[in-house]
């Protein structure tokens, strides 16, 4: 008597189906989560840092300081974004400490960090200004013009003739120059 004919490797197409169907399915959603933004919109801060970073896929990511002004002694919001534009990235490395203004696009759910560090896409940016802290601003305390410490032209809080303490601040805008002396 003649067998029927056994089917071997029938379990064989199954798995090399589902695995198909497993990496058209992930492409799919790469690409649903690159090309479509949950949400966009604007923030604007100081360029901290811009960096390119990653083990195999290097990516661009940058940190804004989501500060008016910095002050001293408070912790300032750092926001954390991602850049895949190149042109977009030469003027991010340009523009490290200075004011912008940054639009981004948010794309959750992004599978891998191959793309990006973060959900936020930053596609366009306006340098607001160059130098935020202005023209060879002294640092808090140095004894420099406008901040009240001794050596400056200014009286400090303990030689004022009120006799009160007062702590030493730098003023959010730098003091116009006094007119020379005839």
């Amino acid at each position: 008597m003649n067998s029927p004919p056994r089917h071997t490797g029938g379990g064989l197409r199954y798995v090399l189906m589902a695995l198909l169907l497993a990496i058209v399915g992930l492409s799919l959603w790469t690409w649903l989560t690159l090309s479509w933004a949950y949400s966009e919109g604007t923030r604007a801060g100081i360029l901290q840092k811009f960096s390119h970073r990653g083990w195999l896929c290097k990516t661009q990511e940058g940190d804004l300081v989501l500060a008016q002004f910095p002050v001293a002694g408070v912790t300032p919001q750092i926001w954390q974004f991602s850049v895949r534009d190149e042109a977009v990235s030469a003027q991010l490395e340009r523009a490290v400490g200075a004011r912008l203004q940054i639009h981004y696009t948010e794309h959750p759910g992004v599978p891998s960090t191959c793309f990006a560090d973060t959900r936020y896409f930053v596609d366009r940016v306006t340098v607001m200004d160059e130098n935020p802290m202005g023209t060879g601003a002294p640092a808090p305390g140095t004894g420099a013009p406008g901040n009240g410490a001794s050596g400056s032209g200014m009286p400090s809080a303990a030689g004022s003739s009120t006799g009160a303490s007062a702590p030493a601040t730098s003023p959010a805008v730098p003091p116009a120059a006094a007119p020379p002396k005839p």
